[in-house]
């Protein structure tokens, strides 16, 4: 899909018709200026008939000629929109019901994927609406805790409380360290510059000693740049540690507590609902052409086990490893597993079968040039 293409053309039509918005103005005004012409004609000069005014008034807006002016920059205009539309029916397929195949899926699972996603965005009233109508109150109360707990600490920190952030570190302190995570250090280093930034130094020192000095082992550097701010106090914009001080440091900390809440009550931190949907986007331009390929082939579609053209997503949506056989160059699957040979390289399990005519025999790697045991290959798990 030519995102380009569409904006250029969008881009036509918006100076199009902005040129004829800007004729259309000039061409009323020039209307405008002849009627108050006339108005004061009549009003000044009482001797002059009305109806030659009229006459005279019907002449000049003749020699104007409005529509005449305004019909060349309204047909370039419609030209450009015509081009838009074509563009926009061309690259958006209005129907995507020919990519629809009819599964089953676990209306259950959908019902909380739906939930969790108006939850984890704050809007706990339309996930309550959403709950109650599809009767899925059962996974209701745990989902909407999680994510009603890590709200509130996320509103908090945006309104400048760090308390409940801190004390949700501080609870969560050795699953957090397990993680290999700094979000203590992180909170607590934005408590000390929110302190600085007050100007009390003396508080600020006494708030290192008690919550920065259990982090100096593993953090030496980062915690004596933060003692060389006390030099700045009341004046950290002339702090040679800007990284430090910078108001951003509040939204990084708060992304980085989002991804450890998630992944402390097993959660993802991105929204599964988002992230389908954003993959879904990128599947569906390839499936909707192969499926116009396809026509009038719709039983062959719904019966198929896997699709017979590749769907390139980008590496954000890749969750699972994956592995396409080099012989029968098709994607292994639960019913055909990869299978690492003797030699290290690896093949799907009917490629071996069928080179080993079914373990009869032994065949040559594909890679190398090593015998092969078909008895002595092994599933390989990802």
């Amino acid at each position: 899909m030519e995102l380009n293409d569409i904006k250029d053309a969008f881009d036509r039509v918006a100076k199009k018709q902005k040129l004829s918005c800007s004729k259309t103005q000039e061409v009323i005004d020039l209307i405008v200026q002849e009627i108050e012409k006339a108005l004061e004609t009549v009003k000044s000069a009482s001797h002059l008939d009305d109806k030659y005014v009229l006459t005279e008034l019907k002449r000049r807006l003749q020699d104007i000629a409005p529509l005449g002016q305004l019909e060349g920059t309204q047909k370039e205009l419609n030209i450009a929109l015509s081009k838009y539309t074509k563009i926009l029916e061309k690259s958006f397929n209005p129907d995507i019901s020919k990519a629809y195949r009819n599964i089953e899926f676990d209306t259950h699972t959908v019902s909380q994927i739906i939930a969790s996603h108006f939850y984890r965005q704050g809007l706990f009233e339309v996930g309550d609406c959403f709950i109650s109508e599809t009767k899925e109150s059962e996974c209701s109360a745990a989902i909407l805790s999680i994510f009603e707990d890590m709200y509130q600490i996320l509103e908090a920190m945006k309104s400048g409380n760090l308390e409940p952030a801190l004390k949700w570190a501080a609870a969560n302190s050795d699953k957090l360290t397990q993680n290999g995570s700094d979000l203590q250090l992180k909170l607590h280093s934005l408590q000390f510059v929110e302190i600085l930034r007050k100007g009390s130094r003396e508080e600020a020192l006494k708030y290192a000693r008690a919550n920065l000095a259990p982090f100096a082992s593993n953090h030496v550097n980062e915690i004596q740049k933060l003692m060389a701010c006390l030099i700045w106090a009341r004046k950290l914009e002339s702090c040679p540690y800007p990284q430090l001080v910078s108001q951003t440091n509040w939204v990084t900390v708060a992304e980085e507590l989002t991804r450890q809440f998630c992944n402390l009550v097993g959660q993802s931190y991105e929204s599964p609902l988002s992230v389908t949907i954003a993959a879904g986007v990128q599947a569906l331009p390839p499936l909707l052409k192969f499926m116009t390929v396809m026509a009038g082939k719709k039983q062959e579609w719904q019966s198929m086990k896997q699709l017979p053209v590749p769907v390139e997503l980008d590496k954000e949506f890749q969750f699972h490893s994956i592995f396409v056989c080099p012989v029968s160059k098709e994607q292994t699957s639960d019913d055909n597993p990869p299978m690492i040979m003797s030699c290290g390289h690896v093949l799907c399990r009917q490629s071996i079968n069928k080179m080993s005519k079914n373990h009869s025999r032994t065949f040559k790697c594909p890679y190398c040039p090593s015998d092969i045991d078909a008895a002595q290959c092994r599933q390989l798990y990802f």
